[in-house]
């Protein structure tokens, strides 16, 4: 397969709990497909439960690329998952399988499907600084404002109760007096992708979201973050990740498991919902809402000359 053709790949978007790694794995073994996670958090080694990280068992005769690939303390950015995942994506054409992007993170989806570049804005030690003692002084949410006020549309990509991702999207909208999500820009496409969006009502969402969270606090969510801050500590940007920094709120004794579980699903849930305000705005998205329409989907887009 000449990959210069514009070979063809499916990304698998939708937001947390809809059904990506199920659906994945169903059509990745009917398709002969290998799996390229597009999820921020998946990438680290450890963070299994809290992650969803599909188990190793259900990976059976399913190949998955940049999956436990860093250390929760390594830095990993949107550039470096847009040359991994390409990498991938041409090592899996060369070996004339399919290849299916899967995760809710939109911007990792986009930087490979759409061919963004990238810019590295190096940090600010100084700028930095002074956006973090505001946030000491004034209270994280009177910053998320601030970087809303200049980025609008960073409402629904950086998560607000997220403090190094806020302070790393106003410092690289201050540094480069454009907003944050304007930053990227569109080339010709690598590759002829299907994207497959799954739509569910909210309310079934909503209870598959709860009923996630019980089954990781049920497998050792809690366990599995006393071992990380035991190797890494308290301070890696990979524990932000909602569901680590509740538990790790639990460990300090600052709230209950009660409490934590329950902001876990509050935070959770409108993360869900900034996912889905991204994903609505992509008008490429083909939205199903069963199974047996993505096989439909996809056979229809492979046959397609």
């Amino acid at each position: 397969m000449n990959i210069q053709e514009k070979a063809k790949i499916i990304a698998i978007v939708g937001p947390t709990a809809s059904g990506k790694t199920t659906l994945s794995i169903s059509l990745a073994k009917k398709y002969h497909g290998e799996i390229i996670s597009a999820d921020s958090r998946q990438i680290y080694r450890g963070m299994d439960i809290g992650t969803a990280k599909s188990p190793i068992s259900e990976r059976e005769n399913v190949p998955h690329h940049l999956l436990d690939i860093k250390d929760p303390n390594e830095e990993y950015t949107v550039a470096d998952y847009k040359r991994d995942a390409v990498a991938a994506i041409e090592d899996i054409l060369r070996r004339e399988k399919l290849p299916i992007l899967v995760g809710g993170t939109g911007l990792y989806i986009d930087t490979v499907v759409e061919n963004l570049d990238i810019p590295e804005i190096k940090a600010d030690p100084e700028l930095r600084a002074a956006i973090e003692k505001d946030i000491a002084e004034n209270g994280l949410a009177a910053v998320v404002k601030k970087l809303v006020d200049r980025d609008p549309n960073a409402a629904y990509v950086v998560d607000p109760k997220n403090p190094r991702r806020v302070v790393r999207a106003l410092e690289v909208a201050i540094l480069t007096g454009e907003p944050f999500t304007a930053q990227r820009k569109k080339n010709e496409p690598l590759f002829t992708a299907l994207k497959i969006g799954i739509d569910l009502p909210s309310e079934i969402l909503r209870e598959r979201i709860d009923l996630r969270i019980d089954l990781m606090l049920q497998d050792g969510i809690v366990a599995e973050v006393e071992d990380l801050v035991k190797k890494y500590g308290k301070t890696c940007a990979a524990f932000d990740a909602i569901g680590y920094r509740e538990i790790v709120d639990y460990l300090d004794g600052k709230i209950s498991l009660e409490q934590a579980t329950d902001v876990i699903k509050h935070n959770t849930w409108h993360y869900a919902k900034r996912q889905m305000t991204w994903f609505r705005k992509d008008k490429n998205i083909r939205w199903i809402a069963k199974p047996e329409e993505a096989e439909k989907t996809v056979k229809e887009f492979l046959i397609d000359n």
